[in-house]
């Protein structure tokens, strides 16, 4: 739903009055109103690498089990 013509002048008059009174207060807000204007919080920092980094241990970890198994099916058919 959005705001009328009225709606609008008055709100831009709240944050001009902001502005001048609280600068850092209306420095947070006006960066709350992007992160809602794009949907949602900035991506993390390290969220490409940690996913990397847990994909490639997890390949490390099923190759050594697979390797775990393959050696004790080889030792059960050796004896």
């Amino acid at each position: 739903m959005g705001l009328s013509g009225r709606e609008r002048r008055i709100l831009a008059q709240i944050e001009q009055a902001l502005e001048r009174e609280d600068p850092e207060l209306a420095r947070r807000v006006a960066a709350i109103n992007r992160i809602e204007a794009v949907g949602g919080l900035p991506e993390r920092p390290y969220g490409d690498r940690a996913r990397l980094w847990a994909l490639t241990h997890g390949w490390v970890i099923a190759v050594a089990a697979a390797l775990v198994i393959v050696s004790l099916l080889v030792a059960v058919l050796a004896t």
